[in-house]
């Protein structure tokens, strides 16, 4: 076992750039001139911005059902359709390991990916613990608090030793809890200040909104107390000459019927009046509350529009802010499917196939969060064009080899349509020998700007 593991950590140095160890090859400071002291704290104690960026975060997600959401719908849109395994020419070996990989992982259930997704965008990092099991497997990846995870560095960025690469620290005692080598930990980092800099870990996504934050929490509690305050019809009774005891009887009379909730008129016995003083008349002006709600917004990967605040918000707009947030969906999505290939091809390692030698991809199946009228439309304009059909399936979130294993047991097992003019549906991406079918495309002939498919039956 010792002698395999060896073996597996001697691979890992050419798997991951980051593994090779320092030498006189490597020279230069990569933290920034402003970070140096807090490198230097960082050497021996996890960061506390980190930490203390991380607990405001749970706080703000805890306690506002705009943060919650934003979380929730980034993270479902990031893995929507699951995992795909593609490859360009097939490999069924590969294939068989990859589907065990992801079974055995859980990697199948919508419940983990979203867990891991949720917590790459609320924390900023994704720290995968490998959990390797009898006959060499990998049997498990386990989502770590990135705020109690340690990367061992030297100044110029790399580690110092790649069989301790991280580090977990219990910041209640400040004891060192666990030590894990590089091929031990997949740590997925969203927007490090330095990429190159692998002690430099990445921001959550809300963190510069947090002091807008604060203060949208702070100016909506101002806002309900000032409308009880102030909202009321209040009345202002002038006994002109009354004495104390006159105003103590007088006042005691009035406030006994308002508190029954009688509706009475006053009579006075001396010179005075009721004056109705009116409640607030500015609480429709709610400017501050609107500018601090547009200006966290702002700054977090959902625009405004998409979560319910669409007053004077015009259609156009909203469809660019879309195409932007959709953006952002695809970088998360690529930079969580990087964790879970590396965790496959470390498997591969296990079982003594070199990763290399292999042609593979593991993203997520469905991309730019489109309809599947959309992505089926853009598809057909594809393969209108030309592009092979198997990158026409891998683009649907299909596997190619699948859907073709599926085509030809199909064919020779159920054909709906056995007539030999070939009309059924089956021929709409058509293998070789049947006839194609026609498809046009009208630019801008549907329904906000989509294009309209009309598919023909080829001759």
């Amino acid at each position: 076992m010792m002698g395999i593991l060896q073996t597996v950590r001697e691979k890992v140095r050419g798997l991951f750039p980051a593994a090779q160890a320092t030498g006189t090859t490597e020279v230069g400071y990569r933290p920034t001139p402003e970070d140096q002291v807090k490198y230097l704290y960082r050497q021996l104690w996890v960061d506390p911005d980190l930490r203390q960026a991380i607990l405001d975060i749970r706080e703000m997600d805890r306690a506002d059902g705009r943060v919650r959401r934003i979380h929730a719908r980034v993270a479902r849109d990031t893995i929507k359709g699951g995992l795909v395994f593609t490859q360009p020419q097939g490999n069924d070996k590969l294939k068989t390991e990859w589907n065990e990989f992801r079974r055995r992982l859980q990697l199948n259930r919508v419940e983990k990916l979203k867990s891991h997704a949720r917590g790459l965008v609320m924390e900023g990092n994704l720290p995968l613990q490998i959990v390797v099991g009898e006959g060499m497997k990998v049997m498990d990846i386990v989502r770590m608090p990135s705020e109690t995870i340690l990367p061992k560095v030297s100044t110029n960025g790399r580690f110092t030793d790649v069989r301790q690469a991280y580090a977990q620290f219990d910041v209640l005692t400040g004891a060192q809890t666990a030590q894990f080598a590089l091929w031990q930990m997949i740590h997925v980092r969203f927007d490090p200040d330095n990429f190159d800099d692998m002690g430099s870990l990445g921001r959550p996504f809300l963190d510069a909104s947090r002091e807008t934050w604060k203060k949208l929490r702070m100016t909506e509690q101002d806002l309900v107390i000032r409308r009880r305050m102030r909202a009321p019809l209040r009345m202002a009774h002038v006994l002109e000459g009354a004495t104390d005891d006159q105003i103590n009887t007088y006042r005691a009379n009035v406030e006994k019927d308002q508190a029954e909730g009688v509706t009475t008129d006053y009579y006075l016995n001396k010179k005075g009046g009721i004056t109705a003083v009116q409640g607030d008349a500015a609480l429709g002006e709610i400017g501050d509350v609107v500018h601090l709600l547009d200006t966290f917004f702002a700054g977090s990967p959902l625009p405004k529009g998409l979560m319910g605040y669409t007053d004077g918000m015009a259609r156009d707009i909203l469809e660019d802010l879309k195409r932007d947030y959709y953006e952002e969906v695809d970088l998360l999505q690529e930079t969580l499917s990087w964790g879970y290939e590396q965790a496959f091809r470390l498997q591969l390692l296990l079982k003594g196939i070199n990763p290399d030698d292999e042609d593979f991809t593991v993203t997520f199946a469905e991309r730019r969060t489109e309809t599947p009228n959309q992505t089926t439309d853009r598809m057909l304009k594809w393969k209108a064009m030309g592009v092979p059909r198997g990158m026409v399936w891998e683009e649907l979130g299909f596997n190619a080899d699948d859907v073709e294993a599926r085509r030809d047991w199909e064919s020779k097992n159920y054909d709906p349509y056995p007539d030999a003019g070939k009309i059924g549906m089956g021929s709409i991406i058509a293998p070789g020998g049947k006839s194609a079918p026609n498809v046009s495309v009208t630019p801008g002939n549907a329904p906000k700007g989509e294009s309209a498919t009309s598919i023909g039956n080829g001759g």
